[in-house]
């Protein structure tokens, strides 16, 4: 089973880093574009601080989000607010999710995301430091993928290259980080299977949809692969 204990603490560090970033920022530069299409900064922060909330329900036996449609409502209705009210809330629901991991719980039980998806208690926390991380570049605040803790990357391509793995869109593809880690992803498609090689980052940019994959090096085209 993952070890959630090692990932909250991971989650706590990775947020301690994002606070201390955007603690730096000011209230106009949240309203300028993040790098994620039609979101401002205050958007990506405002999601953040709901994904914390949305997490702490899906541990406690509560649906995620009560709708897309209530998610997204609530985001852009976080969106305007100043640096400070950010802040606070950034750092208060990370407390409530913190708290709530360090309690007594079963992290063996299968919990209940979005969208039907189920996993493991135990890798709730490893699904949240990605958010941090993955969102906290998302900023474009002078944090970028090559910035990302190593053990973070790989696990997070590991994770990604299944996720894609057998997906009917996506032909059999091979990537190689060049010093002997390997994954396989795709393969439910027609199509010539394709490698690719390159820089973790580089391949976690690609998996991750915040690269186009024009850093890594192929023997063919690489797929399109579908959103997150």
């Amino acid at each position: 089973m993952t070890d959630h204990a090692h990932d909250l603490a991971c989650v706590r560090d990775a947020t301690e880093r994002l606070l201390t970033a955007v603690a730096k920022l000011d209230n106009a530069s949240l309203a300028e574009p993040s790098r994620l299409p039609g979101w401002s900064r205050g958007h990506v922060l405002a999601h953040l601080s709901r994904n914390t909330d949305a997490l702490v329900n899906v541990l406690e036996g509560r649906p995620m989000y009560a709708s897309a449609e209530v998610r997204d409502a609530d985001i852009e209705r976080d969106a305007p607010r100043p640096l400070d009210v950010q802040l606070t809330d950034l750092r208060e629901s990370a407390a409530r999710l913190q708290a709530l991991g360090d309690a007594p719980a079963d992290w063996s039980r299968t919990v209940e995301l979005r969208n039907g998806v189920t996993d493991s208690a135990s890798r709730v926390p490893f699904r949240r430091w990605a958010e941090v991380e993955l969102h906290h570049v998302d900023l474009g605040i002078g944090y970028e993928l090559e910035d990302l803790p190593a053990e973070f990357t790989e696990r997070e391509i590991d994770f990604l290259a299944r996720r894609f793995a057998g997906h009917k869109e996506v032909p059999s593809t091979g990537l190689s980080a060049g010093d002997g880690r390997n994954w396989t992803t795709g393969g439910g498609a027609d199509g010539a299977p394709v490698a690719a090689h390159g820089t973790p980052a580089d391949l976690l940019g690609w998996l991750a949809g915040r690269r186009d994959g024009s850093g890594l090096t192929t023997d063919g085209t690489l797929p399109k692969l579908p959103p997150l």
